[in-house]
């Protein structure tokens, strides 16, 4: 099984930025530990600030990988573009959230993506692409 899992702007900074939000360890850690426990699967990882690159490596994932852990972050509750990538895709895709966002800001509420994604998993910190490789795996 191939996973890949595509992080938009601002998760380059995870360790750093809000710690009380987002945690105090860097994604680039928590993924090694991701590909320790699930050795049995390929699981790749993609990071951008950049709207454009996130479309495109989204739908150049498609039919390579048997699904996709987006969290677009800020851009989930702006990007009509990323949305429309997803919905044209075949591939699942998971939305993913560090934090709760139905608890913060009420900007923060609205996402473009979930009504294209088979499921939305928000606030178990960086468990929260643990529970979405589980999901995938199932």
């Amino acid at each position: 099984m191939k996973i890949h899992i595509i992080n938009g702007p601002n998760l380059n900074l995870l360790g750093k930025r809000e710690p009380e939000i987002y945690g105090k360890m860097s994604f680039n850690d928590y993924f090694t530990e991701l590909q320790f426990k699930y050795k049995s699967v390929e699981i790749s990882y993609f990071q951008s600030n950049i709207e454009g690159e996130l479309i495109s490596e989204i739908q150049e994932a498609d039919h390579n990988v048997d699904g996709i852990i987006l969290n677009a972050a800020a851009y989930t509750h702006t990007s009509i573009a990323i949305a429309d990538a997803v919905k044209a895709i075949e591939t699942p895709v998971i939305e993913v959230h560090i934090s709760n966002i139905y608890a913060r800001e009420d900007f923060r509420k609205k996402s473009y993506i979930s009504r294209s994604a088979i499921g939305v998993i928000a606030g178990f910190g960086l468990k929260s692409y643990e529970l979405a490789v589980e999901s995938l795996i199932e």
